[in-house]
């Protein structure tokens, strides 16, 4: 049976983009890349929204290859290409991709199906519209916010939009990095 993990960059004030749609105020480094790394090699599939998805595909399956690619680009490009992947999405509807499952209804019969199959977990990048979807239906399990010392202020996407199941919540761990970001990590207390 496999866990579904939130894997998310949030500001302080618990907004996941700017006003503007941007994320310039995320900070990550090779610290970050590699915690992250590490945690990311557990999964067997990866669940993505088709904006998130479509930024993914587009980068990682050559960036392995590509001449001075970065320890990051080279495991994370190897994970990506091996992992089977799930998109949620309305308008990619009927369409093929290889080692890919597209979701466009019954999200949460589809993902709790997804979720019921041998495997070790599915780990959701980003995708604020996916992860809204996923917590209307309570079906995250388990919660890695990594908070960015930075206030946007209001008008961006927040990651809570009371839409999510009310669910009780534990700190597993947390982990400071030197640029100031936390992980913070939690998983379902029932």
């Amino acid at each position: 049976m496999r866990r579904l993990v939130l894997f998310m960059h949030v500001s302080l004030d618990g907004f996941v983009t700017d006003p503007n749609g941007g994320m310039s105020f995320i900070k990550v480094n090779d610290e970050i890349f590699d915690y992250a790394g590490d945690r990311t090699q557990v999964a067997d599939m990866a669940l993505y929204g088709r904006v998130t998805y479509e930024m993914m595909d587009a980068y990682w399956p050559s960036a392995p290859d590509k001449p001075n690619a970065s320890k990051h680009d080279i495991e994370h490009g190897t994970w990506y290409n091996k992992v089977d992947k799930v998109v949620l999405s309305k308008s990619m509807k009927g369409q093929q991709k290889p080692n890919t499952i597209i979701i466009s209804e019954e999200v949460e019969h589809r993902i709790k199906a997804l979720k019921q199959q041998a495997g070790s977990e599915i780990i959701i990048f980003g995708s604020p519209s996916a992860a809204h979807s996923l917590m209307q239906y309570g079906l995250i399990d388990e919660f890695w916010l990594f908070v960015n010392p930075v206030l946007v202020g209001g008008g961006g996407i927040p990651l809570f939009n009371n839409t999510q199941q009310a669910a009780e919540l534990k700190l597993v761990k947390s982990k400071s990095f030197t640029n100031g970001v936390v992980c913070l990590h939690y998983e379902k207390a029932n």
